[in-house]
């Protein structure tokens, strides 16, 4: 059959169209989204849930924020969320309404004022971008959670959030000076602590503040002792809105903004902040303490909570095991060894802060004495210990910690962790008996589950693995929760320690009781009598007859399940992802997703990519296609019908998913960065190549495709074919038939005219009659088609290093790769070009000479792409990049070779893929530099835009130079255009593009390194 038209589910009810067209032409300056795709980008979150929005607008101001109220009060059926990072583990910012997202424009930093210790900021601000810009005066802001990179302020006032130390640093709340919000209304409300005088006088005003305030005094004042009475001491105390804090008897203050705050969107939306400052300590020790069990990792924290540790944190094995197999890993695993003859089952990571060196110092003696006696004396479940006082090694070990949630949607199986009770609060006295009482209720169900968290504030993160696509283990998550919630009850705890109420609303009413309850409900009315903001979390108005919203809520699981086996196997990667969000990092110097960070759009993410096709193949299991399999082979149609349907303007939701695919530059940083491994090149290239038996592709596909088939008949002339490229006129040409922008010219003279006489050419026979010595002294250069037809002067000066270290080199003729095939979603001809290709490159591995390729990513697509098409069939054939061979060289080659006389360091920006794939690439290339005395720098960049052909596509041409300009064009501003070196074709020719000069490929200037003396 034909590939059918997917048509969207859900359309916009009549009173959101009504609405959004009066906002568009209104006064409205930011965005107004209500595709599919945009909604279906903020129905999840970091949750279990998923609600369809009807639409998300990006405000860009305040005046944005007061036009989308304002206008609403004519639209009663309309209602909102507002939404930052969307990092949320209880729906919070869900809704079936309208989101209101502040992350896209409402994201600077208004005011920095240092001798006061405060910033001024818009809501949208990441955290990890505030505190990069405070970083340089001394200060941060110090809430510090796990999602930081991605978590954004308002996100973080709506949660109270907390985090790590916040014994000493406290929560979000603690650092509020002052908000400016808008009510449902349109109404703009700033709030700072006032004295109860003027909170008074101010309350006797019939505008919404006053009104609000007349209610704080009725609640938070006049029922101060119920309040005391009802809620325990606790660090980490969540209750929505803070009945406690908003009066301050000491002092005789009223802070409306103490309301605000953990108030998860449900009464005003909040526009800007002004917080207070944290100075930087200036000296920082860690102690990694490791454990024969949990238990003991548990019950010895006490002590160092009571030896004023800043913090403390723990992990369980589970958590370590999986950190083991995860890319991080090689980062720490010096910092946190295994202890010999034992195993080790927790860890305890104590931090200590201080201005004074000799006290830091003094401090940690005294702790390394006590835990080694604990060590030799058995005590405490201690068996050893390892401190660093190196603030970036403190860091990475904290990076660590910080992934251990998505690490957890690693495990195998259906059953993956989830987060749904995973941030109980107790008093930390009662931590140990209370976890060891939730591991007997979770191993009473046969459950696996991981730990982590902050001991120091009673908080642990627990998540149970649970198949939700399973209606039985749906239902046993609802008696779990019910179970925890009775269980912290009786050790004097909380349910939501640190992640807010969200979908667990419905147990307000039994915590606080109806009084106090029916006291958060007045609140709401004097904020929101409509009901609009957020509607079914925290409480409803108090003459509302609306309902809380419920753990038994629909779930991303209600509509997984429905999707055909088959399906979710074709697209496995994509329903990996547990909606972590990592993906949606904000640091330009990161690999991770290039396409999120420069378009701001959920859609163009990892997380984005994969709700996208996750919707895509429910839908097409509905449309009547047979679902016991799912690839473009079991469709089938004519280039007539493909030329129609092409022709034809329908409303088809494949044409949505395409538009984020083709945003992806298929840089496979996702698939080792993600902590799920969540693979979107993989599973774009299926979708690919299943959208295009129904619509025609476009000629620059064909183009890209058929490169590698090209290229070696061109370079047999390369004059010719640059004398017809090169031209202005030629290049708009191709633009206009073709979509390609400057396209890159051969190599000339070509490769096979540079290396004449001075590389041997394959012959398995006088291979095969070498000795053992004689091939131990031999490499064989595998050619890739870009280094080897478009910059083939790299392959040249490979092949001269390989000779000046005494190395036979033998050149492999050319052999397609096949990755283009496989990025444009060329599925079946990919299968054959691995299948030939692997074919040639086992016969030539039985000769056991080591092979090599120049370019990293293309090396890499023969261990990854090929194995998943061919499976066994692959072979066992290797191909190491050329950083793996020169570390394998022994230390005779090298003594040969003369040193370096440059004192300068050089420079090293590596390509996306070959440094998320192989982590300890960059740490290899300065080794192997170090045997020549040339000193290395690594630099720390993202993607540079090119990426394989994304960049020169007319249609993402501009996307590819603002890649570029978020980490590439600093970086290459601090060091002479002769000292910089870049390992990916691609690479080198964006910097070549722009700055108009081409980096060396370290093999280059290694090279040079070796000539110069």
């Amino acid at each position: 059959m034909s590939l059918p038209r997917v048509a969207p589910e859900q359309g916009l009810s009549r009173d959101y169209i009504a609405y959004l067209d009066e906002l568009s032409s209104s006064s409205f300056t930011g965005d107004v989204e209500y595709s599919y795709g945009s909604r279906l980008a903020v129905a999840t979150d970091n949750s279990v849930y998923q609600k369809l929005p009807q639409a998300v607008v990006f405000p860009k101001s305040v005046e944005d924020l007061q036009c989308i109220g304002s206008l609403a009060n004519k639209h009663p059926q309309v209602v909102f969320s507002a939404r930052g990072g969307g990092t949320g583990t209880n729906g919070q910012s869900l809704t079936a309404g309208i989101v209101v997202d502040l992350s896209r424009h409402m994201n600077k930093i208004l005011e920095i004022n240092v001798e006061e210790q405060w910033v001024r900021v818009q809501t949208g601000v990441v955290k990890d971008a505030l505190n990069d810009a405070l970083r340089p005066h001394g200060f941060f802001f110090s809430p510090d959670l796990s999602t930081s990179n991605r978590a954004t302020l308002g996100g973080m006032i709506n949660t109270d959030a907390s985090g790590q130390g916040s014994l000493v640093y406290g929560k979000t709340s603690d650092h509020v000076l002052g908000l400016t919000s808008v009510l449902s209304n349109g109404d703009i409300l700033s709030t700072t602590p006032l004295s109860v005088e003027e909170a008074k006088q101010r309350s006797e005003t019939d505008d919404s503040y006053g009104n609000i305030l007349k209610q704080v005094f009725a609640s938070c004042v006049e029922q101060r002792d119920a309040i005391l009475a009802k809620f325990p001491r606790l660090n980490r105390f969540l209750t929505g809105y803070d009945l406690e804090h908003a009066y301050d008897s000491e002092s005789e203050t009223i802070d409306v903004s103490r309301l605000i705050t953990g108030s998860e969107g449900s009464l005003a939306m909040v526009a800007e902040a002004k917080l207070s400052l944290t100075p930087i300590a200036t000296y920082k020790a860690l102690v990694n303490i490791k454990y024969d069990s949990f238990e003991s990792a548990l019950r010895h924290a006490p002590r160092m909570v009571a030896a004023k540790a800043t913090s403390v944190e723990t992990v369980d094995s589970t958590v370590l095991n999986l950190a083991k197999t995860d890319i991080i890993w090689h980062s720490i695993a010096d910092l946190i060894t295994d202890v010999p003859n034992k195993t080790l089952l927790g860890l305890n990571m104590v931090e200590y802060n201080s201005n004074d060196e000799s006290e830091i110092k003094e401090r940690i003696a005294a702790l390394e004495a006590e835990l080694t006696a604990a060590s030799e004396n058995g005590e405490f479940g201690v068996i050893g210990y390892q401190v660093t006082f190196d603030k970036s090694d403190i860091s990475r070990i904290y990076a660590m910690r910080k992934k251990a949630v998505g690490l957890l949607g690693k495990t195998e199986g259906t059953q993956k962790p989830i987060a749904f009770a995973e941030d109980t609060a107790v008093p930390p006295e009662n931590l140990a008996d209370f976890i060891m009482e939730f591991r007997e209720l979770l191993d009473g169900e046969g459950l696996r589950y991981g730990m982590f968290g902050h001991v120091d504030a009673g908080v642990l993160h627990v998540r149970p693995a649970l198949d939700l696509c399973d209606v039985e283990q749906e239902k046993l998550m609802h008696s779990l929760s019910d179970r925890v919630v009775a269980l912290v009850a009786k050790y004097g705890g909380l349910m939501w320690g640190e992640h807010g109420k969200g979908y667990r609303s419905e147990y307000g009413p039994a915590f606080f009781g109806e009084d106090l309850f029916n006291e958060l409900r007045r609140i709401k009315a004097a904020f929101d009598p409509s009901n609009k903001m957020n509607p079914g979390k925290i409480c409803t108005p108090i003459e509302s007859n609306d309902e809380l919203v419920k753990v038994s809520d629909t779930k991303r699981a209600t509509y997984d399940r429905t999707i055909p086996v088959a399906f979710k196997t074709a697209f496995a990667p994509a329903m990996d992802c547990n909606g972590n969000g990592l993906c949606f990092n904000y640091d330009a110097t990161s690999p991770m997703c290039p396409s999120s960070k420069v378009t701001r759009d959920r859609r163009h993410s990892p997380k984005g990519r994969a709700g996208l096709i996750r919707e895509w193949i429910r839908l097409l299991g509905q449309q009547g296609v047979d679902t016991k399999s799912l690839s473009a082979e079991q469709f089938s149609s004519s280039w007539w019908e493909r030329f129609v349907n092409s022709r034809k303007k329908e409303e088809d939701f494949s044409h949505e998913v395409l538009e984020a695919m083709n945003g992806c530059l298929a840089c496979k940083s996702c698939s080792s960065q993600c902590p799920v491994k969540v693979d979107v090149p993989e599973f774009r290239a299926t979708f690919l190549s299943i959208y295009y038996q129904r619509y025609l592709r476009p000629a620059k596909d064909l183009l890209v495709a058929n490169i590698e088939r090209m290229a070696p008949v061109m370079a047999k002339a390369p004059w010719l074919f640059n004398a017809f490229l090169k031209p202005a006129i030629a290049q708009k040409a191709i633009e206009s038939t073709i979509g390609y922008v400057d396209a890159p010219v051969l190599s000339s003279p070509s490769l096979e005219k540079r290396v004449a006489g001075k590389v041997a050419r394959y012959d398995y026979n006088v291979l095969s009659a070498l000795s053992e010595e004689e091939k131990q002294s031999t490499v064989i250069v595998v050619q890739d088609p870009f280094t080897s037809f478009y910059d083939a002067g790299v392959v040249e000066d490979f092949i001269a290093l390989i000779r000046k270290l005494g190395i036979s080199p033998v050149l492999l003729p050319f052999k397609p790769n096949g990755k283009p095939e496989h990025v444009k979603g060329f599925l079946e001809r990919f299968a054959r070009t691995a299948k030939n290709t692997a074919s040639f490159l086992n016969e030539v591995a039985a000769l056991d000479i080591p092979m090599v390729g120049v370019d990293a990513s293309l090396v890499l697509c023969y261990r990854d792409e090929y194995k998943k098409a061919l499976g066994e069939k692959r072979g066992d054939f290797q191909v190491l990049a050329v950083h793996e061979w020169l570390s394998e060289l022994g230390d005779t080659v090298w003594q040969n070779v003369a040193p370096s006389s440059d004192t300068a360091p050089l420079a090293l920006l590596s390509h996306c893929t070959e440094k998320t794939a192989l982590p300890t690439s960059e740490k290899q290339w300065q080794q192997i530099f170090a045997k020549v005395d040339q000193s290395v720098d690594v630099v720390a960049v993202g993607c540079c835009g090119m990426a394989g052909t994304y960049g020169h596509e007319a249609e993402q041409k501009q996307k590819s130079l603002d890649i570029y300009n978020l980490s590439w064009e600093q970086a290459l501003k601090r060091y002479p255009a002769e000292a910089v070196m870049a390992t990916g074709y691609s690479c080198r020719s964006q910097v070549a593009r722009i700055e108009r000069f081409k980096p060396k490929h370290p093999v280059q200037s290694l090279l040079a390194c070796i000539n110069n003396k």
